[in-house]
């Protein structure tokens, strides 16, 4: 068990993390190497030497992004796959790449500084950690973990090792979550009790059985590298670069995809820290008209899960959180015109006096009626992060140019992390609504679909569907380890 340290962090530093978020931006002295001090310092006249691994697709832009703040040299890059990694290549000539992340750390862990993670979610942990037992700063995409037990150590290994660390949920550093703060904080609409954030992904095959012919593994990929601590399958077609999404062994389906986006703007303005309970219905698929398709390899087509928020001192009541996906979407708000645009995805806040609304990373932010925008005069209280999303990379950079401890970050681990437990326990729910059970007379039942699942945080299980704890920390495939 790990101990419950409550992330380092408290519901008001939850509260008040964004308030301080302007020293990010701020800039700093220019001091010598010995007054900064320690692993992981540089002094800031030096450059930041980044090793992007990952390079493909989000990898190819999230080293891209950092490296436009500035100050910053790709020295590195690593990518199992070089037809993804051929941009980055290019666009970096003077890196030196590798394959395999672990000869990559192995040889060049002196020569560099900081990490960047951009693989799919089931190989992040593995390679963030690695990286932070160095003494590396990193940069990992979302969601920051596969499971919830690599979410809880990753958040601990963060302030142990000193390193500075950030998830790539850009809409943190942007400006629309500090304007829904702003209003929340203003008494705008009250206390929120309930709130819905949904999506239209799934954009890739979910709901689906695993194929039944294996492909042929293209001569550029390392399909035992990308496997990495999953158990091992035969290639399929098309499962590199984006398919990979809906399979439960590597990706976290829709809600590990966008609920970093989505779930992240309730998370920060009420300050919200991980669920006591959640309950969960997703689209079912048949494979007649009679039969229900049972593929518990793959994410449903789609799903309704209900997370619920315990009062605290500063939530003077249970704050319930929806998340819809695949098209599933609630009831249009009353204070919206019939010509008003309700979005494909979003978050809707209710309140005791009001609504509010935004879309994904929390851009667009608006009071419900829209009216109310035009007289609102709220004022700007939260510091923003110059650049907004882009500043969410420059913040970063800058952040470990300076060193540990001295400069504040939207996402930081401390702050990810539990959004990303957040996330997993909505995906326990989900898959325990497929989980099979036969009894005496070999009939099968689906036990997970009729519950309210009850959430231990300290201890990291549900404590009334033992079926799911299997899915809080999986078993990795042998040779491949978490490293603690």
């Amino acid at each position: 068990m790990i101990e419950d340290k409550e992330y380092s962090t408290t519901e008001n530093s939850r509260r008040n993390f964004i308030k301080t978020t302007a020293l990010a931006a701020a800039g700093f002295m220019i001091v010598p190497r010995h007054v900064l001090g320690g692993k992981g310092f540089l002094a800031p006249s030096d450059r930041l030497q980044l090793a992007g691994i990952g390079a493909g697709g989000k990898g190819e832009s999230d080293i891209a992004d950092i490296v436009k703040g500035g100050k910053t040299d790709v020295a590195f890059l690593c990518d199992v796959d070089d037809r993804r990694a051929a941009n980055s290549r290019r666009n970096f000539p003077k890196a030196k790449y590798y394959k395999d992340y672990r000869e990559l750390l192995d040889k060049e862990a002196k020569n560099i500084d900081a990490v960047t993670v951009s693989t799919p979610d089931h190989t992040h942990a593995q390679i963030a950690m690695a990286a932070m037992q160095l003494g590396k700063h990193v940069y990992v995409q979302k969601p920051l973990t596969h499971d919830i037990y690599e979410a809880r150590v990753l958040t601990e290994a963060a302030k142990r090792y000193q390193v500075v660390t950030q998830m790539g949920n850009q809409g943190a550093s942007g400006d629309g979550v500090r304007r829904l703060q702003e209003w929340y904080d203003a008494g705008r609409i009250g206390k929120v009790h309930t709130v819905y954030c949904w999506t239209d992904r799934p954009v890739w095959p979910q709901g689906i059985a695993w194929p039944s012919a294996k492909a042929e593994v293209p001569k550029e990929l390392d399909w035992n590298l990308w496997l990495g601590s999953a158990p091992y399958k035969d290639y399929i077609d098309k499962m590199v670069p984006f398919n990979w999404r809906g399979w439960w062994d590597y990706g976290t389906g829709a809600i590990g995809d966008m609920g970093c986006h989505l779930v992240e703007p309730p998370f920060r303005v009420l300050g919200l820290n991980t669920p006591v309970s959640v309950e969960c219905s997703v689209g079912t698929v048949y494979v007649d008209e009679f039969k229900r398709g049972y593929f518990p390899e793959s994410c449903p087509p789609s799903s309704h899960v209900i997370m619920t928020f315990n009062k605290t001192e500063k939530k003077k009541n249970d704050i319930q959180v929806h998340w819809m996906d695949g098209g599933i979407k609630p009831e249009r708000p009353e204070e919206l015109g019939p010509n008003e645009r309700f979005g494909d995805n979003g978050v809707l806040f209710i309140g005791t006096k009001g609504k509010m609304i935004c879309e994904t990373y929390g851009k667009n932010p608006r009071l419900l009626p829209l009216s109310r925008n035009e007289s609102d005069k709220t004022r700007i209280s939260i510091p923003r992060v110059p650049g907004q999303e882009a500043g969410h990379y420059t913040q970063f950079a800058e952040a470990a140019i300076a060193g540990y401890g001295k400069m504040q970050l939207s996402s930081p681990f401390e702050i990810a992390g539990p959004l990303t437990e957040t996330l997993l326990i909505a995906n326990l729910a989900i898959r325990g609504t497929d989980v099979q059970r036969k009894n005496a007379a070999g009939q099968i039942s689906y036990p997970g679909r009729d519950l309210k699942m009850l959430w231990d945080k300290v201890n990291m299980k549900v404590t009334n569907f033992d079926d799911v704890n299997q899915f809080v920390k999986r078993e990795y495939r042998q040779g491949w380890s978490l490293g603690v």
